[in-house]
């Protein structure tokens, strides 16, 4: 890749990344003002004073309406007040600590935990260009106890239940975002992203994340949620166990040529054999409103621009809707629609994923969506680390390999949620 390409890359993913920061801050002061970070505090000034242990209370009507005049309390606050009390799944035990949100008898996360899951998600993004939604939110759902807590308020205080589970979908996606950012500077530095086909994806991210968030945030219960997830994930399994195939198979002698010519420089790298001769690296050889063309170690490639802005479009408002962030869509779609190899997709998705994450936290937060951020703190450095080692071990792995990573946890994530959000039995693990 040219100089002046990757230093305007360079400027593209700083400036997404500055953006996501400053529209968070933006985001705040948009919210309704309110002492967010005490939602307990909020729940006490609403608890009836006369409740025996163990008794299922609700709040009284005066209780749950804020009086005249008075401030208007954010999204998670005004569900809380109108939660019932009491010691039962689906209610809200004041004699507990906070934990999740502040909530109190909400699930509490060991920080070591957190941090190492946080490194697998890094990694497995940065690896592979996707997945880390994924993984995120299987961390978020089932290893830290989000899901299970959000899920039992359905019918006790709905209300919160939707507060809980769009805060999940914000926490995988500030993951995700950083990832992305973190793998598209490694890609690019490594010559393995396609700019032009990684602006027609984000454009189309832009426009689809927003239009999603815009008529979900606040209207999705907890078990729906899951089980749209695990449909998702499961169609994806089944669509890359097709590719794996030998009819589809013999629809890609492109990508796979692609693919043979990287691994052959990277052999002779390891072998210290002379390069000379060959053609490496990613070349941009035309890119118009009507086809781009480039070679990545001299395979030629070419496609409509159009093409991934549609695919980003439908794939970024996917992908805001379940709260991930859309790399396991646009990856198989790269490798299907477009032919590109694995090595190419994985950067090439990073940069329209980083798009689509700025896009959806952003109005999310603006509608009040709470943040548990020493959380979220912590996963990020985790992210980070993974985030940087996954480009450098990904050269070793090699496209098949990265491919049945895919498939395997796409089935089985995809079978668990599904079951679990529609029909309420759970399989181990998820």
């Amino acid at each position: 890749m040219h100089k002046t390409n990757r230093a305007f890359l360079t400027t593209i993913v700083a400036t997404l990344a500055l953006c996501l920061w400053i529209g968070v801050a933006a985001a705040q002061q948009a919210a309704p003002a309110t002492d967010a970070a005490k939602p307990a505090a909020a729940a006490e000034a609403v608890k009836p004073a006369a409740a025996a242990p163990g008794d299922a209370v609700k709040p009284a009507d005066a209780a749950a309406k804020p009086a005249e005049g008075a401030k208007k309390g954010v999204k998670l606050e005004e569900a809380l007040a109108k939660a019932p009390r009491g010691t039962e799944p689906g209610m809200i035990d004041d004699t507990k600590p906070a934990g999740f949100l502040g909530i109190p008898g909400s699930p509490s996360v060991n920080p070591i935990l957190a941090f190492c899951w946080a490194v697998w998600v890094g990694w497995i993004f940065s690896t592979v260009g996707a997945f880390g939604g994924v993984m995120a939110g299987v961390g978020h759902i089932s290893v830290f106890g989000f899901g299970a807590y959000a899920g039992a308020f359905k019918k006790t205080a709905p209300d919160l239940g939707k507060v809980i589970t769009d805060s999940i979908k914000a926490s995988n996606q500030f993951l995700v975002g950083t990832s992305a950012a973190i793998s598209s500077f490694n890609y690019l530095k490594m010559g393995r992203l396609v700019l032009p086909l990684a602006i027609s994806l984000g454009l189309g991210s832009l426009i689809g994340a927003w239009g999603a968030q815009e008529l979900s945030a606040g209207k999705l219960d907890f078990k729906s949620y899951q089980g749209y997830f695990g449909l998702f994930v499961l169609v994806l399994g089944c669509w890359l166990f097709y590719e794996t195939t030998p009819g589809a198979q013999a629809k890609k002698k492109t990508a796979k040529e692609a693919a043979k010519a990287f691994e052959d420089v990277v052999k002779k790298q390891k072998c210290g054999e002379s390069l000379e001769g060959c053609k490496i690296g990613l070349e941009i050889q035309k890119f118009t409103f009507a086809t781009c063309e480039f070679t990545f170690y001299g395979v030629p490639f070419r496609f409509n621009p159009l093409l991934p802005f549609i695919g980003g479009v439908v794939i970024s408002a996917a992908a805001a809707f379940l709260g991930v962030g859309g790399g396991f869509l646009m990856v198989p779609f790269l490798t299907s629609v477009t032919q590109l190899p694995m090595y190419l997709a994985a950067g090439t998705s990073a940069l329209a994923v980083l798009v689509g994450m700025v896009t959806s936290i952003i109005t999310l937060m603006t509608k009040g969506t709470p943040i548990e951020w020493s959380l979220i703190g912590l996963e990020l450095v985790g992210i980070t680390l993974g985030s940087i080692v996954g480009p450098i071990t990904s050269k070793y792995l090699s496209d098949a390999v990265m491919k049945r990573i895919f498939i395997i946890l796409s089935l089985y994530i995809g079978v668990g949620y599904l079951l679990a959000g529609f029909v309420g039995y759970k399989i181990p693990g998820v």
